[in-house]
């Protein structure tokens, strides 16, 4: 059986710890490698390594950096084909959805192209009698990033990409479910350019997550998982001094007007519901429309287009419209809540519990479901559910849907559908949700602005990737400097003005 490892100095390494983890085929069930477990010792002794590389990178000058973003960028177009067959086979989804979690990342990597531009500091001169004031963002020394399975190639460029331009080396410790892409990932860094040690890729689990907050030469650490995990991981890195970003759950709601679009609405939200089955920290799991006439109308139109879904293995190509989950638990977990939802009382409308798939039987397939009639005290409701879930909350009132969306635990992203400009403005204006879709399903912005939510979604200051990634893996010096000729001031026991 193939046998993962460790990235290790430009190489792929064996684990030294005796510990594995299964790597499934979701479509069947099978377990198709073994990824090694990295233990303490393992991860401290590739950050040790990562800082003694850093030393040089940190000094290469930016525009070398951006060249080995530039030529990055070249090498993921060519092995498209091959990250997305190799993301697919271990994540579940379809190829072209595979396709787009590549590109996504590819694109913050262009944006790190421009790192000699991002990494200007400022300049004052004569801030004072022969004083010149300045700026300059120095690399933070060594990151690290804790990815998740849903997006094997997108999060983990979001990460290392804005890392290694600023100067930095980076620990990678990507989920253990989906390890192949990010020890691709790595190849291709070192394929363009990056020198060895510069870029580790720990493959691990809660020890190798511990060693990382608890080690002291990294300085910096970026997160995205569940939201009970963020937590964890924000106020033990905190506590250890280190620079934390955390991105955690989401619940994201969509608002339907009555004077939207309700074919364009519906179609929205089912892209935005079940696509990549419904694994995405994006994905609209709430629909609020606004009247019960609305909501009707929007129930007849989303039936026939949710029961002709087409789910099946990746491998079936363009007849495909989703795949399977990523465990056999994250499987039980939604068939779990969806049978909540039936015993609290909501309608399920459409009912994906008895979907079965000839010959992947064993396979971690969930159907679609659409519930009707759901209350804000119900678990499906409450709880990220993290599958082919949409839950319908009728509203009277544009107040009262917006109501619902704000007082959410989480604040990732949400949507508004209307043809009304004001109505937009007002919701754009008014909701405290970090990124905002009007008549756009998933509003996750290009790699040139920030990602990032708010509330239970977020624990941080900073945002992925934009100019905000760039800030937070630097850190900014100030220089005072004055070159004296022939100034005699004597000395100064009093805070000396500038002017």
């Amino acid at each position: 059986m193939k046998e993962i490892g460790h990235w290790i100095n430009g190489k792929v390494v064996s684990g030294t710890s005796g510990r594995f983890a299964d790597v499934f085929n979701p479509a069947t069930g099978e377990v198709q490698a073994r990824v090694a477990l990295a233990s303490k010792a393992e991860l401290d002794a590739a950050t040790a390594d990562a800082a003694a590389a850093q030393v040089k990178w940190g000094a290469t000058n930016p525009q070398r950096r951006a060249r080995v973003m530039m030529e990055m960028v070249r090498l993921l177009n060519r092995d498209m084909d091959k990250l997305a067959e190799a993301l697919s086979s271990e994540h579940g989804k379809t190829i072209p959805d595979a396709k787009g979690d590549i590109q996504r990342g590819l694109e913050v990597i262009e944006f790190c192209i421009g790192a000699p531009h991002l990494l200007k500091g400022e300049f004052t001169d004569s801030a004072g009698p022969g004083i010149d004031m300045y700026s300059m963002r120095q690399p933070i020394g060594v990151a690290a990033g804790i990815t998740p399975f849903n997006f094997p190639a997108m999060i983990p460029m979001w990460k290392m990409g804005p890392a290694l331009a600023c100067g930095n080396a980076f620990i990678l410790k990507p989920s253990e479910r989906a390890p192949t892409v990010p020890m691709m990932l790595a190849a291709l860094m070192q394929e363009a350019g990056l020198p060895d040690g510069v870029l580790q890729v720990i493959n691990g689990d809660k020890e190798s997550v511990d060693a990382i907050l608890d080690n002291p030469m990294i300085s910096g650490i970026g997160f995205v998982g569940s939201t009970p995990i963020a937590e964890y991981i924000y106020g033990r890195g905190c506590s250890n001094g280190k620079r934390v970003q955390c991105f955690g759950g989401a619940k994201n709601h969509m608002i339907i007007m009555p004077d939207a679009d309700l074919d364009q609405a519906a179609d929205a939200l089912v892209g935005a519901g079940y696509g990549a089955a419904g694994e995405r920290c994006m994905a609209i799991s709430v629909a609020l429309p606004v009247g019960q006439k609305t909501a009707d109308a929007l129930i007849e139109k989303l039936i026939p287009r949710i029961e002709k879904l087409k789910v099946g293995p990746y491998t079936a190509g363009n007849d495909v419209d989703y795949g399977p989950v990523v465990t056999a638990a994250a499987k039980a977990n939604i068939l779990k809540l969806v049978e909540s939802g039936v015993a609290q009382g909501a309608k399920l409308v459409v009912d994906g519990r008895d979907f079965h798939l000839q010959g992947y039987e064993d396979g971690f397939f969930v159907g679609p479901h659409l519930f009707d009639h759901v209350t804000t005290d119900m678990d499906i409701y409450k709880k990220e559910i993290f599958g082919p879930v949409l839950s319908t909350v009728r509203c009277e009132t544009y107040e009262q849907a917006l109501g619902y969306a704000m007082d959410h635990e989480y604040g990732n992203g949400t949507a508004i559908y209307t043809r009304d400009g004001d109505t937009a403005r007002d919701f754009a204006n008014r909701i405290n949700v970090g990124m905002i879709g009007i008549n756009v399903p998933i509003p996750v912005p290009l790699a040139y602005h920030t990602f990032g939510g708010w509330k239970k979604s977020s624990f941080g200051d900073l945002n992925q990737h934009g100019p905000d990634s760039f800030r937070f893996y630097t850190r900014t010096k100030t220089i005072t400097s004055r070159w004296p000729s022939g100034i005699k001031e004597g000395a100064a026991l009093n805070f000396k003005q500038m002017d």
